[in-house]
């Protein structure tokens, strides 16, 4: 006895649109005394998340010490949000930090999340990258993150 497999196609199928969107990215040569300071990078993904339109559930944070630094090292930061994450990482001994935000959904804006924190940063330069995590559906044709 054979079942028949039909291939669904996803624009066929229940599937909800998904919309995600991931910016993300390296900053370069930003003084250490900005990527020391706890509470003033936790304060700027507070108002990041603000700027961007997205909702803050909880915050996970910790300052490490390196050999180099002892008694202030780098920084993550780790923001759940209603549309994902926000995530920052720093490296005051070398003047460098990374940045992931993801969300989901047509409302939020990580790009403008990403480019607040980059203005309180201060970097001489960074990186920015784009990813379009979406799902593909009749409502969505995988076009989204550009019309962000």
């Amino acid at each position: 006895m054979r079942k028949n497999n039909k291939k669904i196609s996803l624009f066929e199928s229940n599937l909800v649109p998904v919309i995600g969107k991931h910016v993300f990215g390296n900053l370069y040569d930003v003084d250490d005394s900005i990527l020391k300071n706890l509470d003033y990078l936790e304060e700027s993904v507070i108002e990041a998340a603000k700027a961007g339109n997205l909702h803050i559930i909880d915050i996970m944070k910790r300052q490490f010490n390196t050999k180099d630094s002892p008694d202030i090292g780098g920084v993550s930061i780790i923001a759940l949000i209603v549309e994902s994450h926000i995530s920052l990482h720093t490296w005051p001994e070398s003047g460098y930090a990374t940045l992931d935000i993801y969300s989901c959904g047509n409302e939020s804006n990580p790009a403008l999340a990403f480019d607040y924190i980059v203005s309180t940063l201060k970097p001489k330069s960074y990186r920015v990258f784009s990813a379009d995590r979406s799902n593909p559906s009749e409502n969505n044709d995988s076009k989204v993150f550009n019309d962000f």
